[in-house]
């Protein structure tokens, strides 16, 4: 196990380096009710972004092939994996066999009535739902967010609160961004849309598994206000 990082040390990384947005961010004090996203893409980019997990800088991960545009703000929820816990719970609910994580921080979609120009911030918002997404035998859920005192989606609490039209046009978006109009086949799958206990659940499992793969983060971690 790493040494813990004296405080000078951290003062002077602090001071002169910024925190990694999956390891270095906290998820916030009143997760899962309430919590931190990292936004990687927004609904103006024909360019998908993500994070390079290594460096903690975003990166171009592919231009979009085709005319897909994610209907919302996308990104991540820092201090989550999508392991076992995670697994099994897909599993469980959707009643499919030999379902595993797909190894990556838990996915968010962050809705908003502000348009936001550019990715790589952090945006404190509310999980009203998700989606149980599972991509070649993975699971890959996307929770549905609200941000945070929005005016017109901050008082949103279930999935419900939703209009269908805009839960189908994310529906759509998994279901078509990998799509090869060459191919009728899809890998992807949507086994279901759950409401907001189903997605604290998720995010509660996403960090039980956090927790077990990356044991030694919150020991390297500075204390709080630092």
């Amino acid at each position: 196990m790493a040494k813990k990082p004296t405080e000078p040390v951290w003062s002077l990384l602090t001071s002169r380096f910024r925190a990694h947005p999956w390891h270095g961010v906290a998820i916030g004090p009143h997760a899962p009710e309430v919590v931190s996203t990292y936004i990687e893409i927004v609904p103006a980019d024909t360019i998908k972004y993500e994070l390079d997990k290594a460096t903690g800088i975003l990166k171009v991960d592919r231009p979009q092939s085709y005319s897909n545009i994610c209907p919302t703000l996308y990104g991540l929820i820092p201090q989550t994996y999508c392991a076992e816990q995670v697994a099994e719970l897909c599993a469980s609910r959707s009643g499919r066999k030999g379902i595993r994580g797909d190894g990556d921080p838990l996915d968010v979609c962050v809705l908003s009535e502000k348009s936001i120009p550019r990715g790589d911030i952090l945006v404190t918002a509310r999980p009203i739902g998700g989606l149980r997404v599972i991509d070649h035998h993975e699971a890959d859920d996307k929770i549905i967010v609200v941000m945070e005192g929005d005016a017109l989606y901050g008082a949103w609490r279930r999935i419900a609160d939703c209009p269908a039209p805009l839960v189908n046009r994310l529906k759509h978006y998994f279901l078509t961004y990998k799509e090869d109009p060459n191919t009728t086949a899809s890998p992807i799958e949507i086994a279901a849309v759950y409401d907001a206990a189903e997605a604290r659940e998720v995010i509660e499992r996403a960090r039980a598994d956090y927790a077990r793969h990356f044991p030694d983060v919150e020991g390297a971690l500075p204390p709080p206000g630092n």
